[in-house]
């Protein structure tokens, strides 16, 4: 009977342990289950952080280009003010300059004019003791004898700047002409050099021509005694 008995108890402890074992798995996949939803809801906080960090990003970049285009414009702005600034100071320091040069020329030409002022006297004087009517005449005719003498001088530089021409003209047709002659020269040498090495040649071609007949003679000869000796063997 105890033997009978022993696989059913086993088979009832079996049974208990799987009803043991279904609880247990039914209370690991309750746990499961809470634990996926809590990892959903953590899922979906960290998506609407991450669109919330997305869109402060976004923004924080649309403030910072906004920043750098203000910024870049009032550098822009400042670096125009700067360039203004330095423009009005150098065209002022260059009206400074252009002044001061103009009130070096006004003194020069003041002090040009005392002391010129004594041939004034001079060309007074010399209306008053000449044919001359007044200092602008005596001017007039300074005026006309420079002109003249100046083109003299403009006649006398273009005459020896033809002549200058003329020389140069000169050297390069005496340089072109001894080229062509030393030119002609090279080719006489050359042609000379070709005469004889034709000369040469035809020595060289008529010493074998006469070898040739001389060997052309020889073998005639020996060609009529081998036929006269075929000619004797024959008979």
């Amino acid at each position: 009977e105890e033997d009978s008995l022993s696989p059913f108890i086993r088979l009832q402890e079996k049974k208990k342990e799987a009803k043991l074992m279904q609880k247990a798995l039914e209370v690991k996949k309750e746990e499961f289950k809470e634990r996926m939803k809590a990892v959903a809801c953590r899922w979906r906080d960290l998506h609407a952080q991450e669109a919330e960090l997305k869109t402060h990003m976004e923004e924080s970049l649309r403030i910072v280009k906004e920043d750098d285009k203000m910024r870049v414009q009032a550098l822009k702005k400042a670096t125009k003010k700067r360039e203004k600034k330095i423009q009005k100071e150098f065209e002022l320091l260059r009206a400074k300059r252009e002044l001061e040069v103009l009130r070096n020329k006004h003194e020069k030409l003041h002090n040009k004019v005392q002391k010129y002022s004594i041939f004034k006297k001079y060309l007074e004087d010399v209306v008053k003791i000449s044919q001359f009517e007044d200092i602008q005449e005596v001017i007039s005719r300074y005026k006309m004898l420079l002109r003249v003498h100046r083109d003299l001088e403009q006649s006398q530089e273009r005459h020896k700047e033809m002549s200058e021409q003329a020389r140069v003209l000169l050297d390069q047709y005496t340089t072109e002409k001894e080229a062509e002659i030393l030119q002609y020269k090279n080719e006489l040498v050359e042609l000379q050099q070709r005469s004889d090495q034709v000369k040469e040649d035809v020595q060289f071609w008529e010493t074998c021509w006469a070898g040739i007949q001389k060997t052309s003679t020889k073998k005639t000869l020996e060609l009529g005694t081998i036929r006269m000796a075929i000619l004797n063997l024959f008979q």
